[in-house]
């Protein structure tokens, strides 16, 4: 399969688009058409492991990665999860589930693709003949740094950069990265928000003179964000692994709609569910949750993107973004797959901070998507009724996720010919990563050290604390650098020295 640019007419086989990381125009690259996965397939998948379903669903993009190879990557990969499944989907009431997927070695469900990843770009560089080292840039918003600094560390070849907001991520977020082993790895903090990192990323990708200083080094860039189809397309496993779950554990029968609650800030997680119902998949809706930072509620809403409000710092630090790279791949799709189209709203998105979609495609997105928001205060309500109900701990993403769960269960209620079918919840931290605000809406305490944090949460909870997270508080900080979004390419030339 190729896959081609959401804003021209670049084609470039799978194994390029990872390496490449982002198309030369500044386009997403997007796979040429969506392979189906059969009824015979799903059955077949309701007795193999997570692996194998992983190996299956991204097989079916990446056909030029040999298959025995690819399901080796991932049986290693997914072995460094704590649990024996690595996304355990958990019953919590008839009707009502949730997906984990926070159980792997940064505890957030980035895990589940960047810890495939390296072994996709390194295979891509040898199909593709790339002799030259790798340097792969990160934009984060706190869990895709650590992620992608776990997931690339020592790897032969690759460096590994990771750009975070000062003061924009959580405390144990902060730790986990900057006490970073590895000889191949660098952090460093940006004044400003998760959008001045993101955008300073895209700019050092866009610039031909930047690729060419650090080809005069000896490197070509490669990304770990979302932006990079090696880290969407194994997100798309974990929602057919759920259905599957469902399926065996006699919940549903095949063919039965599943609606999805996921939240989100950079839109990959939800568009990965939005490919698996391309393939066939039997989804029903997309539940899009969004925190304070409610830019893609009002989107779905009433069909106008605009980054141009404030910007809130919340306890859901991960969703904390005004500017949703993947969303660009949704309105690819929405446009009939336009690609000029795409480009000039990309573009207004650019000069003046908004764009507008058409009225008959704000109804085609309003039937695939449902869209809500939490604040602050509802988040906090949501984790702690949850837990007093079903004594079930949740993170601050979660917690949002579950509040616009009420909320489309309320819209339900009130349509009278509506359908109502499971929803599963896409758990994607840990409450440990953000012990200082689960501890609050728990009990309404505050604690400033985020190990007593963690430690009352588990005498509270009896929920196992994460073995990677236990480790920090012994670990030494490494990286304190702090630049100027207009500094961050002269960092990157100091680390490909």
């Amino acid at each position: 399969m190729e896959f081609v640019s959401t804003r021209g007419e670049e084609r470039v086989t799978g194994a390029r688009a990872i390496v490449q990381g982002i198309a030369k125009d500044g386009g997403l690259f997007v796979p040429e058409r969506f392979p189906e996965v059969s009824e015979a397939e799903i059955t077949q998948m309701l007795e193999m492991d997570y692996p194998e379903r992983a190996a299956l669903v991204i097989g079916k993009y990446f056909d030029e990665y040999d298959g025995e190879k690819l399901l080796s990557a991932l049986q290693a990969a997914y072995a460094r999860f704590e649990e024996n499944d690595a996304a355990p989907l958990v019953r919590i009431e008839d009707g009502t589930y949730i997906l984990e997927l926070f159980h792997g070695p940064t505890c957030a469900f980035k895990d589940m693709a960047l810890t495939v990843l390296p072994y996709l770009l390194a295979e891509g560089c040898r199909l593709t003949g790339v002799k030259e080292k790798i340097l792969v840039l990160a934009a984060t918003s706190g869990d895709t740094g650590k992620a992608a600094l776990e997931g690339f560390k020592d790897a032969d070849g690759v460096k590994v950069m990771t750009f975070y907001p000062d003061e924009g991520v959580s405390k144990m977020q902060k730790l986990q990265m900057c006490t970073t082993e590895g000889d191949n790895v660098n952090v460093v903090s940006v004044k400003g928000n998760f959008d001045d990192c993101q955008t300073g990323v895209k700019r050092i990708f866009a610039s031909e003179e930047c690729k060419k200083k650090l080809a005069d080094k000896g490197y070509v860039l490669s990304s770990a964000n979302s932006i990079n189809i090696g880290r969407l397309i194994p997100q798309i496993a974990y929602y057919y692994s759920a259905y599957c779950d469902l399926l065996s554990s006699g919940q549903i029968e095949y063919g039965d709609k599943v609606d999805f609650a996921v939240p989100t800030g950079n839109f990959g997680n939800i568009l990965a569910a939005y490919y698996a119902k391309q393939m066939g998949l039997p989804v029903g809706k997309l539940i899009c949750a969004s925190n304070r930072n409610n830019v893609l509620t009002d989107f779905f809403k009433c069909g106008t993107y605009d980054s141009k409000r404030p910007f809130y710092k919340t306890m859901s630090p991960s969703m904390d973004i005004l500017v949703s790279s993947n969303l660009e791949r949704l309105i690819f799709e929405l446009s009939g797959r336009n690609a000029k189209v795409t480009a000039e709203r990309m573009q207004a998105l650019s000069e003046r901070g908004k764009y507008s979609v058409t009225r008959e495609e704000t109804k085609l997105l309003q039937e695939t998507f449902f869209a809500g928001c939490a604040n602050e205060d509802e988040t906090v309500e949501s984790i702690y009724e949850f837990f007093i109900e079903y004594g079930y701990p949740m993170d601050t993403h979660t917690g949002v996720a579950m509040s616009v769960v009420g909320a489309y269960k309320k819209s339900l209620e009130e349509d009278k010919t509506a359908e109502e079918r499971p929803v599963v919840v896409v758990s994607t931290a840990s409450p440990y990563k953000f012990p200082q605000d689960v501890l609050y809406a728990l009990t309404g305490n505050d604690v400033k050290d985020s190990f007593k944090g963690v430690k009352r949460i588990n005498l509270l909870t009896a929920m196992k604390v994460p073995e990677s997270l236990k480790a920090i508080r012994y670990k030494p900080i490494r990286f304190k650098q702090i630049v100027s979004p207009q500094k961050m390419f002269d960092e990157v030339l100091a680390f490909a020295d």
